[in-house]
């Protein structure tokens, strides 16, 4: 048995107490274990938050072709029709998908 029933309720109290990638380090220091053994313990039990990936700018990803089939439908046509903007700078297809929302 890879981890006693003791050492499983010692590791999801920790965590819990504080669910960082800092405490899954120090759990995994502490008991000789990898941090992927560790994390894949309290994905088991349930308890592990998968931290959110975001931008340098700290907004959720998007990628152009989401923005362009956003485009596609604020501008009422087949996405298909605009399919080529994907090739266009992604800063730009944000100013000009900025742009289409103002009313």
């Amino acid at each position: 048995m890879n981890y006693s029933k003791e050492m499983t309720a010692s590791i999801v109290r920790r965590y819990q107490e504080m669910p960082t990638r800092d405490t899954v380090k120090e759990l995994a220091t502490t008991l000789g274990k990898s941090e992927k053994s560790i994390i894949g313990k309290l994905s088991k039990e349930g308890v592990y938050i998968r931290s959110v990936y975001t931008t340098k700018t700290g907004e959720k990803p998007v990628t152009k072709q989401e923005l362009v089939r956003e485009m596609a439908e604020k501008l009422e046509v087949e996405y298909e029709e605009l399919k080529g903007l994907e090739k266009a700078p992604k800063s730009s297809l944000k100013v000009l998908g900025e742009a289409l929302w103002i009313d």
